[in-house]
C-alpha cells in the first residue's frame, strides 16, 4: 500500500471487489468493470428465488416496471436526471440508433448530422446508417486525436441545416472531457437536438442533464458502472421532448399496453416508449448493485478519487516513462477517468503487458490506454502496472 492508499477515504471499498486480492493488475475498468462481490450472491437468488420460485409471475410482480426503476436510479445517481426520463433498454448500439432516428425526426426539412472524426467507431457508423436511411449528409468535424470537440469546432460546424449533433461527453481515446452545457447551448442556438454519449464518463463523473438542457443521451452500463459483459445501456430523453418523440423499432414493450396485443402500434406514455422488446432483467442485476454502492459513496467522492488516480497515473508516467507522450488533457478539469500515453511501440507492449497480467487497452495511434475504475482500482496498482510497462519497453527497445 501506497501513501496515497492510506491517506484515500475510498480506498477499503477496493475489497468489494472480486479479483482485487490477486496479483493481476487491472488498468481496463473503463471497458470491463471488475464485478462487485455481492453481484455473484444476487445472481445465484435470482435464479433459486425468483426466476426459479417465482417463473412468469415475476413480471407482474416487479420486473416489467425494471426498465423504469433502474433507469430512474442511473438518473437520479449518477446523471442528475428527475424521474421519468431515463430507462434501461436494448445495447447501446441500438439504443444509439434509436435515439439518432428520434432526433431527427424532430427536426424535419433539416439536412445535417454533425459528429466529429474520433467519436466512437459506433456513433460514427449509426450516424451514417441514419445519414442514409433519411436522406442526411454528414458533416464532420475534425479534431486532434489528443483533445476532443471545443465550443470553436462546434460553433464553425453547425447552421441552420443541422437537425442531429453527436457527441461524447467523454472521448473514448483521449478523455476530452466536454463542455456539456456549453456545447449544447451552441447547437440549440443553431435549432438542433444533440444526442451525448455518456458510455465513458457514467459512474465516473458527475453530470446534471437537467441543468444542462441536454435533449437526448445514451450510455453504457458495463464500464464504470460494473453491470458485467453486455450489461443493457439506458436511454435519457428529456422530459420536454417526451410527447413529441417517437422511435423507430416500434415493439411490444414499449406500446401503451402491451398485454392487449392489439393490431395496431400506439406508444407508451413517457419514456417508456423507447422501449422495444422484453427487458434484460438479469443483465440489470449487477448495474443494481453497483448503482447502490455509488449511491452511498456520493459521485463527487468518486470524482474526486479518479482525478487522483489519473493525476498519479500522469505523474508516474512523466517519471517512469519519459519516452512517451501524453495523450490525454493534462488539466483535470478537461479529462475523464482514464489516461492515454503514446510511444511508437505501445502496440507490442500491450500484448506483453497481457502475458504478464497487467491489463490496460491499446487504442491507435499508438496509445496504451489506461483505464482508472474509482472505486476497484488502487494507487499501488496503478503503479505496479507503469513499472511493467518501463520494463516491457526496455526489453523491446533495441
Amino acid at each position: 500500500m501506497t501513501d496515497l492508499d492510506a491517506d484515500d477515504p475510498l480506498a477499503h471499498l477496493r475489497d468489494h471487489f472480486v479479483g482485487t486480492d490477486s496479483d493481476l493488475v487491472y488498468l481496463d475498468g473503463n471497458s470491463l468493470g471488475r464485478p462487485l462481490r455481492v453481484t455473484g450472491e444476487r445472481l445465484r437468488a435470482f435464479v433459486e428465488q425468483e426466476w426459479g420460485g417465482r417463473l412468469i409471475r415475476g413480471w407482474d410482480e416487479s420486473w416489467f416496471l425494471m426498465p423504469e426503476v433502474v433507469g430512474d436510479e442511473i438518473g437520479r445517481v449518477c446523471l442528475g436526471a428527475a424521474p421519468g426520463q431515463t430507462v434501461v433498454g436494448d445495447s447501446t448500439t441500438v439504443l444509439l440508433y434509436k435515439a439518432m432516428r428520434a432526433a431527427v425526426a424532430l427536426r424535419p426539412g433539416r439536412t445535417e448530422i454533425v459528429v466529429d472524426r474520433d467519436n466512437f467507431p459506433t456513433d460514427r457508423y449509426v450516424a451514417d446508417g441514419v445519414a442514409r436511411e433519411c436522406g442526411l449528409t454528414l458533416r464532420w468535424i475534425d479534431v486532434d486525436t489528443s483533445a476532443g470537440v471545443t465550443a470553436e469546432l462546434l460553433a464553425e460546424a453547425v447552421g441552420e441545416q443541422t437537425a442531429l449533433v453527436v457527441l461524447s461527453h467523454v472521448a473514448y481515446r483521449s478523455a476530452w472531457l466536454a463542455d456539456v452545457p456549453a456545447l449544447t447551448q451552441l447547437a440549440h442556438d443553431a435549432g438542433a437536438v444533440v444526442l451525448w454519449d455518456l458510455s465513458h464518463s457514467v459512474g465516473s463523473v458527475p453530470m446534471a442533464l437537467d441543468a444542462w438542457d441536454v435533449d437526448l443521451a445514451v450510455g453504457c452500463t458495463y464500464k464504470y458502472l460494473n453491470g458485467g459483459p453486455g450489461a443493457p445501456a439506458f436511454v435519457y430523453v428529456a422530459e420536454r421532448l417526451l410527447d413529441e418523440v417517437t422511435q423507430p423499432v416500434q415493439g411490444w414493450m414499449g406500446a401503451t399496453d402491451p398485454f392487449l396485443m392489439g393490431p395496431t402500434y400506439a406508444p407508451a406514455g413517457g419514456v417508456r416508449r423507447m422501449l422495444s422488446g422484453t427487458p434484460p432483467v438479469v443483465g440489470m442485476l449487477g448495474l443494481q448493485d453497483m448503482l447502490a454502492l455509488i449511491d452511498e459513496v456520493g459521485m463527487d467522492a468518486v470524482r474526486a478519487k479518479s482525478v487522483a488516480l489519473t493525476e498519479h497515473a500522469i505523474a508516474t508516467s512523466a517519471d517512469l516513462l519519459p519516452d512517451t507522450t501524453l495523450a490525454s488533457p493534462r488539466d483535470a478539469e478537461r479529462r475523464g477517468g482514464h489516461v492515454t500515453i503514446n510511444h511508437p511501440l505501445m502496440r507490442e507492449a500491450t500484448a506483453e503487458l497481457w502475458r504478464r497480467d497487467v491489463i490496460p487497452d491499446y487504442r491507435d495511434p499508438h496509445g496504451l490506454r489506461l483505464g482508472l475504475s474509482p472505486l476497484s482500482t488502487s494507487f499501488a496498482e496503478v503503479t505496479r502496472g507503469l513499472e511493467t510497462v518501463r520494463e516491457v519497453l526496455d526489453g523491446l527497445t533495441p
